[in-house]
């Protein structure tokens, strides 16, 4: 039996994504002080060592992050709430217009300790919104913006067909290795690319992002799955 999705929940998209995910979270470490500001979890255990040394305020660089990737989740389901049922624009749209701008914002912003702690704050929000707001591939539950819980699902998936012998499970192993190889390319481009153009280099997930919000214009086109 074949499935039709729609463009936001399409695996084009949310490969873009994954790619931008990877690029942002190697883009943070090696040019804006060494923060994880995808996936919280590395900036609470760098915050616990920071406050084990009492370096209160490191403690505070990796606490901001974690604060402000809340409140983009927080954010995006008032975006959701308010444009949900507008014909005017998709309210994913109008989230990835958000984290375009910030991005576009960031690229100019010089290095330096507090500037840093902003720029890393602001990616935060950026990647909350973006795994908040694209959670969904093909039916999975996926997130385009870190890989643990991806890793997780992958590995269920491969062990259900070994079990079971569903081709869907197989399917749905490999969507969800594909979204953890894309994402371990956009890394890699990050960190060749950051060596180049260092802060500007930015831009290359923002126009990722750019292409995904024009893909999502596209009114009425879907993804047929068999």
């Amino acid at each position: 039996m074949s499935k039709k999705y729609t463009m936001s929940h399409t695996l084009l998209v949310g490969l873009l994504l994954a790619f931008a995910g990877g690029y942002l979270d190697i883009y943070t470490y090696l040019c804006r002080g060494g923060v994880f500001a995808n996936a919280e979890t590395g900036n609470m255990v760098l915050m616990g060592v920071s406050i084990a040394r009492f370096d209160f305020l490191s403690a505070i660089n990796y606490l901001i992050p974690i604060l402000a990737f809340a409140a983009g989740v927080v954010i995006s389901e008032i975006v959701k709430t308010r444009f949900g049922n507008s014909g005017a624009i998709h309210w994913r749209q109008v989230i990835l217009g958000v984290e375009i701008g910030a991005l576009i914002v960031i690229a100019f912003v010089p290095s330096g300790k507090v500037e840093n702690m902003i720029v890393n704050t602001i990616v935060s929000l950026v990647c909350s919104l973006q795994v908040q707001t694209f959670r969904n591939i093909r039916g999975n539950i996926i997130a385009t913006t870190m890989c643990t819980g991806n890793l997780r699902s992958a590995s269920e998936q491969f062990y259900l067909y070994k079990t079971t012998k569903d081709k869907s499970s197989l399917k749905k192993g490999f969507v969800y290795l594909s979204i953890i190889a894309m994402f371990i390319v956009g890394a890699i481009a990050g960190a060749l690319l950051t060596g180049f153009l260092d802060m500007k280099s930015v831009f290359v997930p923002c126009g990722v992002l750019v292409i995904v919000f024009i893909l999502i214009f596209v009114k009425g086109k879907v993804e047929t799955v068999i």
